[in-house]
Parts: C-alpha cells; structure tokens; sequence
C-alpha cells in the first residue's frame, strides 16, 4: 500500500483489510481511484464493497481446495469433559477464559496497536487504547452513555458523550470489546473515540471445495407436542425419499429441541399429545427411520431436550440415544464440527431471547440479525444472567475461537438464509404449528421449511413444505 501512500491516498483499516484479500490488493484500489469524480485523501471500505464503485466488478474467483476424506469430525464440544460445579470460584475462572479468548482476537486488530491495561490507561494524557469485558451499561441524566468496564488488572468507567456517533451502539453486558479513547482530566475515566469488536475479519471468504454433497438442516421438531405439524413433516420425508440421491443430500443437521419435552414452562401438560419423555424420543427414533439411510444424522439438544439446561449442554445420555439407530451421531450443544473438510458451528440459539432484549434493532422475526451480533462479539451468549443459564466450564465453549464456514441455530422458530463476512448463515426452522404462548405475544412461526447448502459450492435453497 506504499505505492497509494507515495500517490498521496490514505486507506482506512477496514479498506486495508478488505484489500488483502484480494489477488492484486494494488490492482483493486487503482480500478476504484479510476472510477472515482476525483482522487479522495482517505479510501474507505465503503469505497470497495458492493455498495461503492467495485460493486460492479466481480471478485476473483477462489482457488479450488481438493477434497477431504468424505466424514464427519467433532472439533469442539463440551461432550465429555464438563467438570464444573458452579461455585464462585469456577466463574471468575470461566469469565476470565472468556476475557482472554478474546482478548487475543482483539489485539490483532490495527486499531489497537499499542493497547495498554485499564491501570496504565488511566495515568496518561495521550490517546489510549485497551481491552476490557464489559460490566455495566447504563444512560446518565444528561444524555450520555456510562460503561463500567474491567479487564485482569483495574477497572473504570467509560464515557460515550451524547454527541458521538457510538451513541446509538448497543453495547451489553459481559461483552469484551477495545476502547480507544482518551482519560479524563480528573483521571477518572476514558472519553470513548472508538468501540472495536472482535468481529469476523473481512478477508474470509466462502471458498469452494471439491464436494458433491449437501447437507439439509431440521431443527425444533417437537415431537410429542399436539401442534406438531406431521403432515408436512411426512411431506418433508417422501420428498427425501424421491429427491435426495438426486440432490446430493447426504447429510443432516439437527440444532436442537428434537421433542417438546416434559416440565419446559407452566402448565406444558396441556399442550403434549405424548406426556412421557421417553416416548417422545421412541416416536421420534420411529420418524428418523423413515429418513434415507444414506443421509448421516447429526442431532444436538435444545433447552426442549432431557439434557441439562445449563450451556454448553452435553450430548443426550445412552438412556436416550440407545433407543435410535446407532448410525446416527448425537452431539452437543454448541458443536464445532467439520463435514467434508467444511467447518460448521451448529447452536440450538437460546441466548438469542436475551439479545432480543437486550439489542432494540432486533426481532423474533429477524433471528439472522441475532446471529450476526453473536459473530461480531465472537460469542455465541455474550450476556449473563438472563434466560440463558450457563455452566462455569474451565473454557468458554461459547466463544466463537474458529471463524465457522456455515453457522446455523434454531430455537425461535424462523427459517432464514443469508451471509455475513463470508460465512453462511442459517436460522433452521421449526415443525411445530403456532403455540398459545406465541399467540398470546403475537408471534407468528415460519415452521415446516428445511434450508439446504451445498458443501462445495455454498449453493443455499430453501424448501417448503407447507403445501
């Protein structure tokens, strides 16, 4: 970028990024000056994504990868090895993995280059730069936005003035994020200048793979509930059983709350057709037989499942799984897993509720917004203490460590397709029909649709099967 530099155009980090990954980053930036009414002194990334002047340009195509063995691997899981017992001993560990996981994404960031603990910080005049979790948010009489922050040395407040652009950013608990900023004149706190996350860096793209196969994704099934949709779902199978050596469709993923389960919220009972946890699973186990026997199942519980509610969630005890075929692979919850050398995290997606609440741009019926701020903050349940219990594990497995090639959830019973900084997004569905408790808060579901990727290509469609 000297050259651009010595030509007297300055390029902004993110543009910086974006340009790296490209197969002639010089090339890219010269074709976008060329278009441009006249030479800018900084160029931006709204310069060079599809919005700016290289919108018109296709990218370069992506080196082809040659196939990996055609499997399934679990790369991470908490299946295993859950030791904790919950004391407070085990969440200051827990939440200084969490700081520390990602505090090492962040100081890869350019922005903050030279970054210094929150006691440092503090005793300097100068602009400064640090990384800390987030312990507080509140708003101030006068309009500003207060953050209490820490990180493993110190803490101190962080202050957004009312006239910044930050000033609508929603920054929530327990997130880790860089500050860059400036100490007050008493020393008493940081005059926030910028917010930095983790985020997922602009340079990964979707590369495709020397695979034929696809993998279909079906989650909250509920079986047992009396507002399972069967009829679609055995529309679903036979168009399987027709269609799927056709399609390439070899595998499927299942993200959770497979029945409807016993005791979930008050007065459940009144809503089951099958009042017995294990004949839920026994019916369930009688419907995945139906499934072509050439397409692998990988299933993972949701807060529906007989599993411990607490995340990360172990896969399903041998009480359960021995009653389906053995064929099929039962993990936990999240997974990392790797499928024909193509990373997938699956997430049931309960932490989307408190996001929901917490995050005013976002709905139930956008849960691929909900997905987009976990990537951005590269934690799948970035806020504690809300309706998403967590297990104080020695490691955070809810941090997003690996940048997944296709990450999907369930849960709040949308079906979505999209993209975010080359990963593929999916939010999988449901077959269940609308419960009283969604009719009483006016929600309707987009049950009944089974979102499909192909692994070589990242080809997505989205089948319908409500007619």
């Amino acid at each position: 970028m000297e050259a651009l530099a010595s030509d007297g155009v300055l390029l902004e980090p993110d543009a910086i990024d974006y340009l790296m990954g490209q197969n002639d980053p010089l090339a890219c930036a010269k074709t976008a000056l060329s278009m441009m009414p006249q030479k800018p002194l900084i160029l931006t990334l709204d310069d060079l994504i599809p919005n700016g002047v290289l919108g018109a340009f296709p990218a370069p195509p992506a080196p082809v990868i040659p196939r990996k063995e055609t499997e399934v691997k679990i790369l991470r899981d908490v299946t295993g090895l859950s030791c904790c017992e919950g004391d407070i001993t085990d969440f200051a560990r827990y939440f200084l993995d969490r700081f520390r996981r990602i505090k090492k994404m962040l100081v890869r960031r350019r922005e903050l280059a030279g970054c210094v603990p929150i006691e440092k910080a503090m005793k300097v005049s100068r602009e400064v730069r640090l990384i800390a979790m987030v312990n507080e948010v509140r708003n101030t009489k006068n309009g500003h936005k207060m953050l209490e922050v820490e990180d493993e040395e110190g803490r101190c407040l962080a202050l957004i003035t009312k006239g910044s652009d930050l000033i609508n950013e929603s920054v929530i608990p327990d997130e880790v994020v860089g500050i860059v900023g400036k100490a007050s004149a008493k020393g008493d706190m940081v005059i926030v200048e910028e917010l930095i996350r983790p985020d997922i860096p602009l340079t990964k793209t979707f590369q495709p793979i020397d695979s034929p196969a696809s993998v279909a994704f079906v989650s909250d099934i509920h079986v047992g509930s009396n507002t399972f949709l069967e009829k679609q779902w055995e529309r679903m199978i036979s168009w399987l059983r027709s269609n799927w050596k056709e399609d390439g469709i070899e595998y499927m993923v299942i993200p959770g709350d497979i029945v409807d389960g016993i005791g979930v919220f008050p007065n459940q009972e009144e809503e089951l057709e099958i009042d017995d946890i294990f004949l839920q699973y026994e019916r369930l186990s009688e419907f995945f037989k139906e499934i072509p026997d050439g397409i692998k199942l990988i299933v993972q519980p949701g807060n529906h499942d007989a599993v411990r509610p607490a995340e990360p969630q172990p896969t399903f005890s041998s009480k359960i799984t021995e009653l389906f075929d053995s064929s099929i692979m039962f993990v936990g919850n999240p997974c990392f897993l790797e499928i024909e050398g193509r990373s997938i995290l699956t997430y049931h997606g309960r932490s989307m509720d408190d996001l929901i609440n917490s995050i005013p741009s976002l709905s139930y019926e956008t849960p691929i917004e909900a997905m987009k701020e976990m990537l951005k903050r590269r934690h799948l349940a970035p806020l504690y203490g809300g309706k998403t219990p967590v297990a104080p594990e020695k490691e955070d497995y809810l941090v997003i460590d690996q940048v997944p090639d296709i990450f999907v959830t369930g849960h709040v019973h949308g079906a979505g397709l999209s993209e975010y900084r080359g990963v593929k997004l999916i939010n999988a569905s449901t077959w269940q029909a609308q419960t009283s408790f969604q009719r009483m808060h006016n929600f309707n579901p987009d049950p009944a649709k089974v979102p499909i990727i192909h692994l070589g290509t990242g080809r997505s469609t989205m089948m319908d099967f409500n007619s």
